[in-house]
């Protein structure tokens, strides 16, 4: 929920979630029937929308209950709901006609006639595999105008056809395709030739192994404007296993850029992502980055030095409460008085910094420090603050 609504502040247009069950982030803090129609509730409150995860790949008992499951997403209104699997596709769409129905990337559509099929049996939208070029994608959306057509511009790569792994499942038991992948291709891996079964041999020259299945991750902030020309209606951020900070910080971002982009178009200009926008982009946790298969260049996609994610940036607090002349913070790192902190904001208050020159518990007591886990303090400021506005170090 807090990521949710992170989302939102931080100027999403919508965003997409898991219940419980069928959706492929298992091992995420999920919503219950109670807690989705209570985000549906927020969501349209803000005039924005909120589409659920079906996306699993069905096995016969799967379609145990999931009649009044979706039964229960209806009476949340849930603007669509996301579906890999061709039988929950004709099981959702025959039992509930006026459920939009949006495709999943889960489902590796490639191709105009694949779109078109998916349209043909009553999709509103598609979201394309991530292993098409912009030209692809063009031919997609110039050969079904009525189709809605969504594709990633952010977020982490999987090294298998649009997620569709098995790897996880045979070395843990743990089914990607059920929502439960370990991420086996962030692992460190070496050859072990047959006739020297105890000579471990790394695949580079250096002593730290290879990472032959890792993937750099998605970053095409730069070149928003090609992916819009080419008819895209909906750019899709990856991120529910991560983060709130890192939700606030690309969201920010690419809405900003978004924006512009917007605006350069309107004005005739030639779009440039700002370089802040993409320093922004360094601030949250993340892989090396690349442009992954938009432009063909797919060689450079893969990230053989390490596994290991860095930011340039620590999530300090983060605001709840807003009072004339102090904000209430919930502490996420440690920081003490005469720290100044960056606020990261979707207002004007961005990239500006406050000074700590004083702070309070919740009782009235002066602190020194916040370093209770989660602790909340009170902090005197004249700035504008928003409930959801983030400190940051």
């Amino acid at each position: 929920m807090e990521k949710l609504k992170t989302a939102l502040h931080f100027g999403a247009d919508a965003v997409y979630f898991a219940g419980k069950n069928y959706g492929l982030r298992a091992y995420g803090t999920n919503f219950d029937e109670f807690s989705i129609k209570e985000a549906m509730n927020i969501i349209h409150s803000a005039g924005k929308k909120g589409y659920v995860t079906l996306n699993v790949y069905a096995r016969h008992n799967d379609f145990d209950g999931l009649y009044d499951y979706v039964k229960s997403l209806v009476d949340a209104k849930v603007d669509a709901v996301l579906i890999s699997d061709l039988g929950i596709f004709s099981f959702v769409h025959q039992n509930f006609p006026n459920l939009p129905i949006h495709i999943s990337t889960q489902a590796n559509t490639t191709n105009s006639e694949a779109a078109k099929m998916w349209h043909k049996l009553g999709a509103e939208r598609v979201v394309l595999a991530r292993e098409l070029t912009i030209e692809e994608i063009k031919n997609i959306t110039k050969e079904n105008p009525e189709l809605e057509i969504e594709a990633f511009v952010h977020g982490a790569m999987c090294i298998s056809y649009s997620g569709r792994c098995l790897l996880s499942n045979y070395l843990t038991g743990r089914d990607s395709n059920h929502g439960e992948c370990v991420q086996a291709c962030r692992w460190k891996y070496s050859v072990i030739e047959e006739n020297r079964p105890d000579d471990k041999l790394d695949l580079t020259e250096d002593t730290r192994g290879t990472y032959i299945f890792n993937s750099k991750d998605l970053r095409l902030i730069e070149y928003l404007d090609k992916i819009y020309e080419a008819g895209v209606f909906s750019f899709k951020i990856e991120g529910r296993m991560k983060s709130p900070y890192y939700v606030a910080t690309v969201v920010n971002a690419y809405r900003r850029a978004i924006d512009y982009m917007l605006s350069c178009e309107k004005e005739k200009k030639k779009y440039e992502v700002p370089k802040d926008l993409l320093d922004e982009l360094n601030k949250a946790s993340h892989r090396k980055y690349t442009s992954g298969f938009m432009f063909n260049d797919n060689n450079a996609t893969q990230n053989y030095e390490s596994a290991i994610q860095e930011q340039d940036s620590k999530f300090m607090a983060i605001v709840q409460k807003t009072e004339n002349g102090k904000i209430l913070v919930e502490q996420r790192n440690k920081f003490k008085i005469g720290d100044t902190l960056e606020i990261l904001s979707p207002n004007n208050l961005f990239r500006k910094t406050l000074k700590i020159d004083n702070m309070e518990d919740e009782k009235g007591n002066t602190i020194q420090e916040a370093k209770a886990v989660q602790q909340k303090i009170w902090i005197k400021t004249d700035l504008p603050f928003e409930v959801g506005d983030i400190l940051r170090m």
